[in-house]
Parts: structure tokens; C-alpha cells; sequence
């Protein structure tokens, strides 16, 4: 957001202040509200770190500067009104002074579809930490090390491992061989330099092209 985009803001509606809503960058979880000024909203773009203006004690906040639990700015930008931000972020840890992820609570169905499929993003951090350290006693790095020949026959290997279970009549052995085979799958893309983003990338160009 540049200088321009800032004075443009419809920062009198709100006597100087706007409502920002803090998202989780990577499972789009929300979670805070609070409130910028101008200056607020500058020393979160400068610093990188999201900051607020707390109404309470009439002065700048950055979130984590007491706990170490900062917000990592990915993003912000305004609604249609300009009149409100959207501030995406990746927490530094649990973003309430409860302990919580959110300050919306942990009740079960808040978002639990998108993180759960965010954890496929953290699985290839996994994988590409394995690769880079070799550890031992790895699977990852040793599989890693085998070559990109062995990857793809494991791959092959746990295809028909999930295609006997699925005829089957236990539900868990389907799903544990599925898991098997989505993880190898991740490897064999690591090897190439692909990711499972960019697999998401064609599924969603192959529906865009039917209509």
C-alpha cells in the first residue's frame, strides 16, 4: 500500500481511525479486530509488524511487544468503502493473551477445512527441512537420497496399495493409504521442483476452462 493508497483511506468516517480484521496467511483463520490511524498503518507497513492504535491507552501498539508473539505482515489492503483494512499476517505464535490461536476461540468448524488443507503446505516445509538437514535417521532424507527413480516407484507402489484397500472393507487402512501415497506424491513433486500448490494451480485452470 503505497502513500497515496493511505491518504485515500475514508479515515474521517471513523475519527481518524479504521477497524482492521487480521487473517492468518496461511489457513485464512481470522484472527483479531483492532483499530489504525495513519500512523498505525505506516509503522505496520515500515516495520513489517502489525501495529495498532489502542483506543484504551491513546497510543501505538505492535502486537507481541510485551508477549514476543508478533504478526508478521504479508498483506493489507482496504474494502470496497475504504473504510475498513484486511491485514493478512503469519502470527508468531497464539495471537489472544488467552493462549489461543484466535481470539474468536478454538471451538470445532472455525475454519477447520482450510487449515486442514494448510497442513499440506506445512508437510512440504517438512520435507524440504529433512532434505536440506539429513537427519538421521530420516525416511525423508534417505528416500531423498535414493533418487528421484525411487520416489516415483514408491509412488507407484502406494497407488496400489490405496487402490487394494479401497476394495476393501476398512475405511482406515483406505485413509492411511492414502495419506502414504499424498506424502510421497509431495516428495516425488519436491524432485521437480513442483508443489502441490501448483497441482491445486491446474485443477483450477482445468474447471476454469470448462465453464
Amino acid at each position: 500500500m503505497k502513500s497515496e493508497q493511505i491518504r485515500a483511506l475514508a479515515w474521517d468516517k471513523g475519527d481518524g481511525l479504521l477497524p482492521a480484521v487480521v487473517q492468518h496467511a496461511t489457513t485464512g483463520r481470522v484472527l483479531m479486530v483492532g483499530y489504525m490511524d495513519r500512523d498505525a498503518l505506516r509503522r505496520t507497513l515500515e516495520t513489517r509488524r502489525v501495529t495498532f492504535y489502542s483506543r484504551s491507552r491513546a497510543r501505538l501498539w505492535t502486537k507481541g511487544e510485551t508477549s514476543g508473539h508478533f504478526l508478521e505482515l504479508v498483506g493489507v489492503t482496504a474494502d470496497c468503502d475504504d473504510d475498513a483494512l484486511l491485514v493478512v499476517a503469519q502470527p508468531h505464535g497464539p495471537t489472544c493473551h488467552k493462549g489461543t490461536v484466535s481470539c474468536f476461540g478454538e471451538w470445532p468448524g472455525t475454519t477447520v477445512t482450510a487449515e486442514q488443507f494448510a497442513f499440506l503446505g506445512r508437510l512440504e516445509s517438512v520435507i524440504a527441512k529433512r532434505i536440506a538437514e539429513q537427519p538421521e535417521g530420516s525416511y525423508t532424507a534417505r528416500l531423498w537420497s535414493e533418487g528421484r527413480r525411487r520416489i516415483a516407484q514408491k509412488v507407484g507402489e502406494e497407488a496400489v496399495e490405496v487402490a487394494i484397500a479401497a476394495v476393501g472393507d476398512d475405511s482406515s487402512d483406505l485413509l492411511g493409504e492414502a495419506a502414504d501415497l499424498v506424502y510421497h506424491l509431495t516428495l516425488l513433486l519436491k524432485s521437480r521442483d513442483l508443489s502441490l500448490q501448483k497441482v491445486v494451480g491446474e485443477l483450477e485452470r482445468r474447471h476454469a476452462s470448462k465453464g
